[in-house]
């Protein structure tokens, strides 16, 4: 099976390759860091002379990347490279890599710890068709994968998929907080809501219905979910509060990618 390297094996980078090796595929690490798995190597000089990997995964830190992706150019034209580098566009790759370097563009979520991540990915220009078939394989080793082919949508993704499971641990730290307040033991505060919200997630994933029909379902007139959330859609609730922080998180992405 073709060997893929990977650049960089921090959180996200050691979920993407614990995937892949539970799908049996073998990978070559570069990590200079002292997490470095077994038998990772500190530098890509030390990498075997004749590695041809099939790709090249790209999981440093964005600031990193002009230090350290030249000395990967050497697999331009044969490797596909892809990027999970957040805000560094596909035209600064390719400065970096050269002109011949296929390069998938992509934003996985940190989910991808437990297979459940959803990640968006993006096709640079000469990237084929079996490099794309390829990247969806090894994206999907830890969860649900979709391509878009416009570059500029890769900045709402990070705002929606790749900063929103920050958006979902507040409000669970918000309901135990919450619950706290009106007098439940701390203990009993934390399970209600991290298994509300995990259930209520599960439950999202499982049914045919969207979400606002889910909603629906739980709110009875006049009961007590009804007056929560006649709270939390007021004119300066919740739907408010998340289209303002997308369209910052947004916003941030752009100004990062400069």
């Amino acid at each position: 099976m073709d060997t893929i390297l990977l650049v960089g094996c921090g959180k996200m980078g050691g979920a993407m390759r614990a995937g892949w090796l539970e799908a049996g595929r073998e990978v070559a690490v570069v990590e200079p860091g002292p997490v470095a798995p077994a038998g990772a190597v500190a530098s890509p000089d030390a990498l075997p002379a004749g590695l041809r990997p099939a790709a090249v995964v790209l999981a440093v830190k964005p600031q990193e990347a002009a230090k350290v992706l030249p000395a990967y150019a050497r697999f331009a034209g044969s490797a596909v490279f892809l990027s999970i580098m957040a805000g560094t566009t596909i035209g600064r790759m390719r400065a970096l890599l050269g002109e011949a370097a296929g390069i998938v563009r992509a934003m996985p979520n940190t989910p991808a710890a437990v297979r459940q991540a959803i990640t968006v990915a993006c096709p640079g220009p000469g990237v084929t068709a079996p490099q794309r078939d390829l990247c969806t394989d090894l994206l999907g080793a830890i969860g649900a994968v979709a391509w878009v082919e416009d570059e500029a949508l890769m900045d709402p993704v990070t705002a929606v998929s790749g900063s929103g499971p920050a958006y979902v641990f507040l409000l669970a730290e918000a309901l135990e907080a919450a619950g706290v307040a009106q007098g439940l033991p701390p203990a009993l505060a934390r399970r209600l809501a991290r298994q509300t919200v995990a259930g209520s997630g599960a439950l999202l994933a499982a049914s045919a219905e969207d979400a606002a029909q889910l909603r629906k379902n739980v709110t009875s007139p006049g009961g007590t979910t009804a007056a929560a959330l006649a709270v939390l859609m007021a004119e300066d609730g919740v739907p408010g509060l998340i289209a303002r922080a997308v369209e910052a998180a947004t916003r941030r992405s752009r100004e990062l990618a400069g």
